[in-house]
């Protein structure tokens, strides 16, 4: 076999090469590794010069093409570890900045909310003015409350409920879920967002990304919409 031939079947793992003298040999498994250490193609490329036919040398083309490919490979593996840095440094970046909202108030989307000392708060958003039906639920899915608000146009309204069911009486501080469906002048159907705010608790630093606490719930630092103190 022509050390060409020998230098190609040994990048693709099927061959072993030849040590000088002909005893020694890189086993088959230094191929599935070739990726991952620029250095065993060095010693591939050193080791093919040492082992050529003197009468049958390498062909000038091919042994450029061979060059070319092992330039190739130290780019990808420098890249590889740049991109390895960068996502380091971002990580670290997300992570300082998930830290500084602690203790902050922030707004997020989402429909569940903390009932506490008798209120519980959410921001509607509607296009166009609207009827808005409201329930609520508690944690076990129950509905505790329903009513119907005439609400005008516009973003991130405070709605607020003071905690008490259709009879009037007190619930219990917790979460509830609040469901809205709207309809305008026309009986159209129209979108509702709901967001809620809280106080972020916590940040889980071991989650990637960073995951915040708000009124017990988690949420990342990318849906936040605002920080208000």
């Amino acid at each position: 076999m022509d050390s060409a031939n020998v230098a190609n079947h040994v990048i693709s793992g099927t061959t072993p090469l030849p040590s000088k003298g002909g005893s020694g040999s890189l086993n088959s498994s230094t191929g599935s590794t070739l990726a991952g250490n620029f250095q065993s193609f060095l010693t591939l490329l050193t080791t093919q010069l040492k082992n050529q036919n003197p009468l049958d040398p390498l062909d000038t083309n091919q042994f450029t093409q061979q060059l070319v490919q092992f330039a190739g490979v130290e780019q990808q593996l420098r890249t590889n570890d740049q991109l390895s840095a960068l996502l380091s440094l971002q990580q670290t970046a997300q992570s300082t900045q998930a830290l500084t909202f602690v203790g902050k108030t922030a707004v997020v989307d989402g429909d569940t909310a903390a009932l506490s000392h008798g209120l519980a708060t959410w921001n509607l958003s509607v296009p166009t003015d609207s009827n808005v039906n409201i329930a609520i639920t508690n944690s076990a899915g129950q509905t505790v409350f329903t009513n119907s608000y005439a609400v005008s146009a516009g973003s991130n309204q405070a709605f607020g409920w003071d905690g008490k069911n259709n009879d009037g009486s007190v619930l219990p501080d917790g979460q509830y879920k609040l469901t809205a469906t709207a309809a305008d002048s026309a009986g159209n159907s129209v979108a509702v967002s709901k967001q809620i705010q809280g106080v972020v608790s916590s940040v889980d630093l071991t989650q990637s990304p960073p995951l915040l606490t708000i009124n017990g719930q988690t949420y990342t630092v990318s849906q936040i919409k605002s920080i208000t103190g």
